[in-house]
């Protein structure tokens, strides 16, 4: 089956991988343009991009996918289905109707239709996640479903180990709904929730509202792709929080940053505890908390 790919993240560079290496290997890459990242403000190619140029796919970086000459180029592919996993922006008519899209998402529609789902399935506190292959309808995430397969979430996954599973299963299942064609069945609306993108308030970790279970999740959720930070009061400064764990204790007061036998302690509400293993303080790398500590004390 001939293809064109619309992809952006490092999520969606794994699947185009997997794509490329089966019999409907892309005629066409389609990635959003390079962005300036980093301190430096450098220009960075999107993960997409640099997959596509490692397999040797032709590839477009346009400005506006909907808009003619993008369209054309996708036209030009002549694919059978143009296939969109986490490309970052909105596909409109009347592209949406100039081809057969399928959309990878990593949830369990409809629950956590959106662009952050894997986040809020561990934010929430949910057991398990997925990958549904659906069609891309003008609803957001809203279309009828193909394939659709579940996968635990463990009591300490992070994104990133979440992710890597999630890649593979969507990858094999995005391979076996085009080479089965699998009946498309229209999702019930019971159940529908929302996965936000995620903002500056999400990264905030807030322990004089949220226990320490809640600001482990929140932590595990967005390692190691966009991290969470700890306000440093009365320094306007954000203490950068990689890895952590709740831990049994005594009570702190919430928001008190305390060292206790060479461990960095957070007081969080309810009187919980949240142990801070891994941290990057302002303007620094990152670091075990016993290095922070040392670095304190001098």
């Amino acid at each position: 089956m001939r293809t064109v790919y619309l992809g952006t993240s490092d999520f969606a560079a794994a699947i185009l991988r997997r794509l490329a290496d089966s019999p409907h290997r892309p005629q066409l890459v389609v990635t959003r343009p390079d962005r300036p990242k980093g301190r430096g403000r450098r220009l960075q190619s999107p993960p997409v991009a640099d997959a596509a140029r490692e397999l040797g796919i032709e590839l477009d970086q346009p400005a506006d996918v909907n808009g003619e000459e993008a369209r054309a180029r996708i036209a030009a592919a002549r694919p059978d289905a143009v296939i969109v996993c986490a490309f970052g922006a909105l596909i409109k008519e009347p592209l949406l109707s100039e081809h057969e899209i399928v959309n990878v998402h990593p949830s369990l529609l409809p629950r956590w239709r959106g662009a952050a789902p894997l986040e809020r399935a561990i934010m929430a506190g949910d057991e398990e996640s997925g990958v549904a292959i659906m069609r891309l309808t003008a609803g957001l995430d809203s279309g009828p479903v193909a394939l659709m397969e579940r996968a635990p979430i463990g009591p300490r996954d992070d994104y990133g180990a979440l992710a890597a599973r999630l890649q593979a299963l969507g990858g094999d299942l995005l391979v076996r709904a085009l080479d089965e064609r699998p009946p498309y069945v229209e999702q019930v609306e019971e159940g529908v929730t929302y996965a936000e993108k995620i903002g500056p308030e999400d990264r905030t970790l807030d322990p004089r509202r949220d226990d320490a279970a809640q600001l482990d999740r929140v932590v595990r959720a967005l390692h190691p792709h966009i991290g969470t930070r700890l306000p440093l009061d009365g320094e306007g400064e954000f203490l950068g929080v990689l890895t952590a764990r709740p831990v049994d204790g005594d009570a702190l007061v919430p928001g008190a940053l305390e060292a206790q036998d060479g461990r960095l302690l957070l007081g969080a509400a309810g009187g919980t505890v949240l142990e801070l293993l891994t941290v990057q303080p302002p303007g620094r790398r990152a670091m075990a908390a016993a290095d922070y500590l040392r670095g304190r004390a001098r």
